[in-house]
């Protein structure tokens, strides 16, 4: 079991890793194992999803790669996530 055995730390690399789609299968299990022990990880992890939702569903229709976020966008972004955390 002590193979399994990840630091907050190699958590939150993980969790950013599987936000992408880049952690491997095992990196998966670790995490998963750790969120059992670890809450502050697993509320890491279920805000950066939040706010990748947030950010994703405001930016498909808004963004490319040849423009930036006005002001006002990041503002209405900036509420939707207060809106969810509340």
């Amino acid at each position: 079991m002590g193979k399994f055995k990840i630091t907050c730390d190699e958590a939150t690399a993980i969790c950013d890793k599987n936000q992408y789609g880049e952690a491997s299968f095992g990196e998966k299990i670790k995490l998963t194992i750790h969120f059992y022990k670890c809450k502050i990880c697993k509320c890491y992890s279920d805000q950066n999803v939040t706010m990748t939702k947030i950010y994703n569903n405001y930016s498909k229709d808004k963004c490319n790669k040849n423009t930036c976020l006005t002001s006002k966008d990041k503002e209405k972004i900036e509420e939707a996530v207060k809106e969810k955390m509340e």
